[in-house]
């Protein structure tokens, strides 16, 4: 049987850290940024983490 793949996409959108949380950049910062405020973009620049309920599917993308 061939090698599993990890799935590329998840790859380009995920990174694990050292502790083994999942990290993740925040949504709703690509266009009609005029109508959100400065501490609303400001903060959509910091990433976060995966929730843990959603951890377990992440990894078994990421895993080779």
């Amino acid at each position: 049987m061939p090698k599993m793949k990890s799935d590329s996409a998840a790859k380009k959108r995920f990174k694990l850290t050292a502790s083994g949380k999942i990290k993740r950049h925040k949504a709703f910062r690509s266009h009609i940024l005029t109508s959100k405020t400065q501490k609303r973009k400001r903060n959509l620049r910091k990433s976060g983490l995966v929730d843990k309920t959603e951890t377990k599917r992440i990894k078994m993308l990421l895993q080779n």
